[in-house]
This record gives structure tokens, C-alpha cells and sequence, in this order.
């Protein structure tokens, strides 16, 4: 093992989690690798090339960037800018071809419930309170889920008396506070919101969790300039700049601990590197694949145990911009059947590239992104025919529920490239092609950075608080502050710089 040397970190995975992390714990003194398989950052936040178009991978609209977001502290901590602009509506929800729009202004959101939901009025003051107390908890830095005794202390130092009160509704679900007497509009309409925020419905959505995701087109959502991977290209430009180590077409095939304590990574390509530490942008099931028979009995357990996360199929467009009516807005939320469970093509969510980024498209052409939620088990039968015969069905689907939002679309098309879990798999790595990480139901459940392995952890949308570039990002800061106050307590190796975390704080 390394001694009286600044600690070596070898990150797996150039997400949005794993750069992040890689660029903070760099920040703190730490020499830092980071090891991607693909050839540009980004994974499942990725923007990719293909004849003439930039395609948004997943990930479309970004939050965090407001005054106390997690995107601006990480900014304000690295000394970077990001290329992003607000947009208002956030996005169109079109349910039985009535439309909600989900405007940033508060004042105009008051004014658009009161259009569609009046009997609602109760039940959106109580998701706003309770969503103003989950950012005011996010903001203060303690570690959660509590992983030590130390995590327990730091977190009962961090209450206020706005969140004891708040505290019982931890307990609750979304479901819980919705009105006895909401229609089913309502009803499909909080599920639709929260199923792409919280990856579940509001009869699991846990209230405090659920009431930020239905507080996110409030908190500010935004395009990014040149498309979502911007944001990655940005965390890996800084990386390299200050002296880290960014490898790609590296995709880590095994992990072993060796008996001096290092830990060894092997990469398909023959490269072995040793580390003292590694932060791991994977799932739990992509870590037990690395680690094999060495995986923990938790971790063992645990991936026998948890359920698959979602999967997504994908439409990506390329469209004639002088074949479109005028619209609404650039993103759209489709329902077809709200009395139909959703996802599975019943619930589509469509993104176009914005007019005035001409990076993203050739001229006279815009970029779209279609997905809907899918299982990822329905899409691995071994016949052939079988998965054409159902990709050919979504990609129908999602034309379908798209030309209710943008009507005419399908004229329009000159590009269609479907995506399927199978396709995430080959191209991120993720197992099954999980994405969006886990249903966030239970806080008292939430799946902290622990792997079982000391030195080793997990970071991206496995982690709490999940899904979305803001969430990852927040993640990925708490498990930086984990790696530097781990290295910091022990003397092997030369002191890291005690970063001082809360020199940015969010309150």
C-alpha cells in the first residue's frame, strides 16, 4: 500500500457522478484516474454524435443550477461556468389532449392549478412547504443516509425547528396527502411528474422526496448549450486541466484486493492500475460483476434481493424544422390513457433541440429525444425476431403519443434511431440497462455509497438522492466529503488538504 503519499482515487466512469467526485476529491489534494469505457464523458447524461445531430442519450432538461442548487456550488468550488439557459414552461403535460403547463414562475403555476385543480389548492401548499424544507435539508452538508455514528451526530446537529416538524411526513407518501376527492386527472397527472422525478408513483413516492421532485420545473430547469453532455465534457476538460487523468476506451473488468491492502483494476485492455481508493459510478449489480468472488456478502445479498430499476426505449429524431406547427414549448409530457398504468409507451416524454443552438442539429433540422419507462427483463429474449417485432411496436408507441403533443411530427421525420435497454447496456456499461437509479418510496431505505469494502464507493443514480444530473451531483459531493474525511483520519498517508466544504453553502 502507498504511504506518506497523497492518496491515489481511481474513479470508474466519466458520468456526471463520477467526474464530479473525481474533480472534488482532485480539488482536495488527491491524485485522481478516472477510467471510462466509452469514447466522451457523460454515460446516461451523454450527448452523441451521429450524422450531423447532437442526441441527448437520456437525460434532457437539467435542474440545479439555481441560487443554492448543487450545480452552482459545484461551480462556485471548481471556478467554472456552465452553458445553460432557463426555459419556461419547463415542460407541457398533455393528458387526453388537455394541456398543463409546468411554468418556473410560481405566481403562474398558482394560476395554472387553480385553472386545472382547484379542489388541489391544500395539497399544493403542503408539497411546497414540504419541498422548500427537503432543499433547505439537502443543502446542509451532512451525510445521508447515515453510514456511521459520527454521520448520526452530524445530522441531529444539522436540524431546525421547520424540520422537526416536517420530520413525520418522512413517513408518508405523496398518496397520503393527495385529496379524497381527487379526480383522475390529478391523480395521473402527480403520477406522470413523479414517475420521470422519483422513478415511482405517489402511492410509493415518499412525501419529503416526492414533494422536491414535484417542486423541480419550480426550482429552475434548463437547456444546455450543445446538449446535456456539455455538462460532463466541462467536469472532464477541468479534470485533465488540473492535473488528473482521464483514460478512455478503459472499461474496468475486474477488481481485486490485494493482500497489501492496494486495490487493483484491470481494464479489458490489459492496463492495471493500482489505487487506495475507488469511487465506483456503477449500480450495485455492475460493482459485484467487477469485484466477483471477492463481492461482499451484502453487497451479494443485496443484488439478489433488489428489485431491476427501469429501463428506457428511446426514439431519437432527427425532424424537419419547417415541417412544425408553431409549439407550445420544446418539451413535451405525453398521457395516452391515463385510466392505463403508466410508462410502457403510455407515458412518453419528448424533448426538441432548441432553435437557437445550432450545434445540436444540420441546418433547418432539430433534434428530438422520445423515452418512456420500460422493464428491463421484457427486453432480453434471445429471439432475434422477437426484439425487432417489440421494438418495431414502442417505436410506434412513442410516434403515436408524440403526434398528440406536436401534431404532424411524423412528416417531419428524416432520422429515426431506436434506443432499448440493450442498447444502454452496450453503450454505458449498466447492466441490463438500468436507468434512472432506484424508486425513491421509503428515506428510512434510501441506498447510501457503502459497498461493504473499505476504501470502495459507490457513486451516480444508485446512490440517494438519485436520478437527474442535480441529484448525482449531489450524491457524488456527500461521497467526496466521505473519501477526504477518510483519507484526512488516518496517517499512511500524507494529510489531504482539509477542503473546506462549507465555505459553499446552499442557506
Amino acid at each position: 500500500m502507498s504511504t506518506r503519499k497523497p492518496p491515489h482515487v481511481v474513479v470508474i466512469g466519466a458520468g456526471i457522478g463520477g467526474l464530479t467526485a473525481g474533480c472534488l476529491l482532485l480539488k482536495a489534494g488527491m491524485r485522481v484516474t478516472v477510467l471510462e469505457a466509452h469514447i466522451y464523458p457523460g454515460g446516461s447524461a451523454g450527448t452523441f454524435y451521429h450524422q450531423g445531430y447532437r442526441f441527448d442519450a437520456g437525460a434532457t432538461l437539467a435542474g440545479g443550477f439555481g441560487e443554492n442548487g448543487p450545480h452552482t456550488r459545484l461551480a462556485q468550488i471548481l471556478g467554472i461556468d456552465w452553458p445553460v439557459q432557463p426555459v419556461d414552461p419547463a415542460w407541457v403535460t398533455m393528458i387526453e389532449g388537455e394541456a398543463i403547463f409546468q411554468w418556473a414562475e410560481r405566481q403562474k403555476w398558482h394560476e395554472e392549478i387553480e385553472r386545472k385543480f382547484p379542489e388541489s389548492r391544500a395539497f399544493w401548499r403542503v408539497q411546497e412547504w414540504l419541498a422548500e424544507q427537503a432543499w433547505q435539508i439537502s443543502a446542509r452538508n451532512f451525510p445521508f443516509p447515515p453510514q456511521t455514528a459520527k454521520d448520526y451526530f452530524q445530522i441531529a446537529g444539522a436540524l431546525r425547528p421547520a424540520t422537526a416538524v416536517a420530520a413525520p411526513f418522512s413517513l408518508l407518501t405523496i398518496g397520503h396527502l393527495m385529496p379524497s376527492s381527487a379526480g383522475t386527472e390529478l391523480r395521473t397527472f402527480v403520477d406522470a411528474q413523479l414517475l420521470i422525478s422519483a422513478q415511482t408513483t405517489s402511492r410509493f413516492a415518499n412525501a419529503l422526496y416526492g414533494s422536491a421532485a414535484l417542486d423541480l420545473p419550480r426550482r429552475g430547469v434548463n437547456h444546455v448549450r450543445g446538449g446535456i453532455g456539455s455538462l460532463a465534457n466541462i467536469l472532464a476538460d477541468w479534470l485533465t486541466a488540473n492535473g488528473g487523468v482521464l483514460l478512455y476506451r478503459q472499461q474496468v473488468e475486474r477488481i481485486r484486493l490485494a493482500a497489501d491492502g492496494e486495490i487493483i483494476l484491470r481494464t479489458r485492455k490489459g492496463l492495471e492500475i493500482s489505487a487506495d481508493a475507488v469511487v465506483a459510478n456503477l449500480t450495485p449489480w455492475g460493482l459485484a460483476q467487477l469485484l466477483g468472488e471477492e463481492t461482499p456478502k451484502p453487497l451479494r445479498e443485496e443484488i439478489q434481493t433488489r428489485p431491476a430499476g427501469w429501463g428506457a426505449f428511446t426514439l431519437y429524431l432527427g425532424l424537419d424544422n419547417s415541417q412544425l406547427a408553431p409549439l407550445q414549448a420544446d418539451h413535451f409530457q405525453v398521457v395516452v390513457d391515463p385510466q392505463q398504468p403508466l410508462g410502457e409507451g403510455n407515458s412518453v416524454f419528448i424533448s426538441l433541440s432548441p432553435r437557437d443552438d445550432p450545434s445540436r442539429a444540420p441546418a433547418g433540422m432539430r433534434a428530438a429525444t422520445l423515452s418512456t419507462h420500460t422493464r428491463v427483463a421484457d427486453w432480453w429474449d434471445n429471439d432475434p425476431s422477437v426484439y425487432e417485432e417489440k421494438r418495431a411496436e414502442y417505436t410506434e408507441k412513442l410516434l403515436v403519443a408524440a403526434e398528440m403533443a406536436i401534431p404532424g411530427l411524423r412528416k417531419a421525420i428524416r432520422l429515426c434511431l431506436p434506443g432499448t435497454p440493450r442498447t444502454f447496456a452496450f453503450y454505458t456499461r449498466r447492466p441490463m440497462g438500468m436507468v434512472g437509479g432506484f424508486p425513491q418510496t421509503s428515506l428510512l431505505k434510501a441506498r447510501g455509497s457503502w459497498t461493504g469494502i473499505e476504501r470502495i464507493w459507490l457513486v451516480g443514480d444508485s446512490i440517494f438522492p438519485g436520478q437527474s444530473t442535480a441529484g448525482v451531483t449531489l450524491g457524488a459531493m456527500r461521497v467526496a466529503r466521505q473519501v477526504e474525511a477518510y483519507f484526512a483520519d488516518r496517517r499512511r498517508w500524507l494529510p489531504v488538504a482539509r477542503f473546506d466544504w462549507d465555505r459553499f453553502p446552499s442557506t
